[in-house]
Parts: structure tokens; C-alpha cells; sequence
């Protein structure tokens, strides 16, 4: 390390020296699952879903439509609802998996006092027990005419 043109040497245990590394033989292996009928955000921003052993992540999920653009698919929460879990659910058939499959999701909405058409929506899709959920109140969503996004993690089996 150089510091005000003098040359200085860093003595660092062995430890230090392995804790400094990166632990990849420790990381989880992790897939980023492409979806062919599900449109990704540009490239660099983040993927729709990454599968790490028997879990399947999926990003935070908006009312865009399957083959993608800006627009937004529904003009109130039941519709816009409806077009992301039929998202989630091409996400997660591409992995292998069902609705039935989902363990947790995360709904945030901009008005809470519509959640009851959140609701109205997930019961189309879910069959026995819904997932574990929590139900978010956010100022706003961008971009402004997106009423809820729901993000998503399924457990898929022995991988």
C-alpha cells in the first residue's frame, strides 16, 4: 500500500488473511432463472428470480406485461394483483414449480385500505393455506400508476 508516496507493508495474520478473502467455497450457488414469457428489466438492474438450492427469490414483481414495456397492466389493485401473480406463477413454473410452492411473500400497496382487492386476487391463484405474508403501506411505487408490488420466495424441494 502506497500512502503519501512511502511504501508500507501490512502484516496481517492468517486469519485476518482468510477472513479478507471472499468465501466462495462457503456461497450458496445461486441461478439466475430466465423466463422466457416473463420480460426482465434491462440487463444489470436486477434479475425476476434467482434460484439458491431448494429456494426460489423473486424480485419485487409490478403490473408490467409478460412480454415487457413500461405500461402497466390494470387500472386498480384487484387487476394490477391478478397481472402479478400471473407473473410469480410463469416464474415459478419455469423452476419447476407451483403457486403451491410459495412460502412468503411481501405486498406492498399504496393505499391499505384496498387490500381487501389484493386479497380478492390472491384467493384465484392460492389453494389450502396461503402463504406467510406481510402487507406493506408505502407512500408511493414507481412509477406512479403502480398500485402494488409483491415480491415472492418458494420453496421448490430437494434441488
Amino acid at each position: 500500500m502506497t500512502i503519501g508516496g512511502n511504501q508500507l507493508r501490512l502484516a496481517l495474520s492468517a486469519d485476518q488473511q482468510q477472513r479478507a478473502r471472499p468465501h466462495k467455497e462457503n456461497a450458496m450457488p445461486r441461478t439466475k432463472l430466465s423466463v422466457p414469457d416473463v420480460a426482465e428489466v434491462r440487463p444489470g438492474l436486477w434479475s425476476n428470480a434467482i434460484r439458491a438450492g431448494d429456494m426460489l427469490f423473486i424480485s419485487g414483481q409490478v403490473a408490467r406485461p409478460f412480454e415487457g414495456g413500461t405500461e402497466i397492466v390494470g387500472k386498480d389493485e384487484y387487476e394490477q394483483a391478478k397481472q402479478i401473480f400471473s407473473r410469480i406463477d410463469r416464474i415459478i413454473k419455469a423452476a419447476g414449480g407451483t403457486m403451491d410452492n410459495l412460502v412468503k411473500m411481501t405486498i406492498y400497496v399504496v393505499d391499505i385500505k384496498k387490500n381487501t382487492e389484493v386479497w380478492r386476487a390472491r384467493r384465484e391463484f392460492f389453494t389450502g393455506d396461503f402463504p406467510a405474508s406481510t402487507l406493506v403501506e408505502v407512500r408511493s411505487l414507481a412509477p406512479a400508476e403502480v398500485l402494488v408490488e409483491i415480491e415472492a420466495v418458494a420453496f421448490l424441494g430437494t434441488s
